[in-house]
């Protein structure tokens, strides 16, 4: 499944993390990110709690990367619960920061997916509002969501593919998607975005398995479809977490492997703030590592 190396040297990764919630947390994630800088991922961004929940762990998370690594560091913002003056605070305190790239996210709820979604009244009603927003406040970097299998909210693909066709023409850079495991799925959903005329790249979102069942209840919440073949890769593996953890690693790395040769070249991994598994998918594609070069950037 390893990538030559004219494959490798055309493929662009990143890397989403999490705000830590408590000091074991926090030691787990510097640890993580002390693990994974060496594969030199082109950015990394860390998410941003329901109706911003995690404003002020996500700053400081931020601010940390920005100031003591070497890693280009994007913020994802959400407009849930907020007026445009409190979603411009926001950007605000990030741009001081050093911020230069943002993930702009509707963002759920408090009460979590598939809850009940309402606009705040003073504030921007959707993504593509709030990436208009944030051209008018800078030139920032923007990426953006995708859903090839649908947003859980969304009545069918094609809205979903509209909502990323407003957000493109309002400014976005990129689309970073919800993991996925059917790689003929995305192709076809690529080749609609491509027909609405959508022009930005849109990244595959990996999501290296750490334990199948976890994760069917996850996706049952984010509409993401198990495919029966999981099932059968992990089957005997439950009570071995060295041999489940190699199945695991193969899996991403051949879903990666099959995207690059159906010509995708960017790819954006969800790390859940552990790095064992997602260096071995890395691995098992032929990368290797790169000692950091350098401290404080932002994407």
């Amino acid at each position: 499944m390893a990538l030559n190396q004219d494959a490798r040297n055309r493929i662009g990764i990143s890397f989403e993390f999490f705000p830590p919630k408590s000091e074991e947390a926090e030691g787990q994630l510097w640890k993580t990110v002390s693990e994974l800088q060496d594969w030199n991922p082109d950015f990394v961004s860390v998410t941003y709690g329901a109706g911003g929940t995690t404003k002020a762990p996500t700053l400081a998370t931020v601010s940390r990367f920005i100031s003591s690594t070497p890693l280009a560091t994007a913020s994802h913002l959400t407009c849930v619960g907020a007026t445009k003056e409190e979603t411009h605070s926001v950007v605000e305190s990030f741009r001081k920061a050093g911020v230069k790239h943002f993930v702009a996210l509707r963002g759920d709820t408090p009460d979590g997916v598939g809850a009940p979604y309402t606009p705040h009244p003073g504030g921007y009603a959707n993504a593509s509002e709030l990436v208009a927003g944030l051209r008018e406040l800078g030139d920032f970097e923007i990426s953006v969501s995708a859903y090839p299998e649908k947003h859980p909210e969304s009545r069918d693909v094609a809205a979903d593919i509209d909502m990323l066709k407003r957000k493109a023409d309002n400014g976005a850079n990129r689309a970073l998607t919800q993991f996925f495991f059917d790689n003929d799925n995305f192709e076809r959903y690529l080749e609609k975005v491509r027909a609405a005329g959508i022009t930005i790249p849109v990244v595959p979102g990996i999501m290296p398995i750490m334990n199948l069942t976890q994760l069917k209840r996850f996706a049952g919440a984010c509409g993401t479809v198990i495919p029966a073949f999981l099932d059968e890769r992990f089957e005997g593996y439950d009570d071995k977490p060295e041999e489940r953890a190699k199945v695991a690693a193969e899996v991403a790395a051949e879903q990666i492997e099959d995207l690059a040769r159906r010509g995708i070249s960017d790819f954006h991994l969800y790390t859940m703030n552990r790095s064992p598994l997602v260096s071995a998918v890395l691995t098992n594609l032929g990368f290797k590592r790169n000692a950091a070069k350098s401290a404080g950037a932002a994407a």
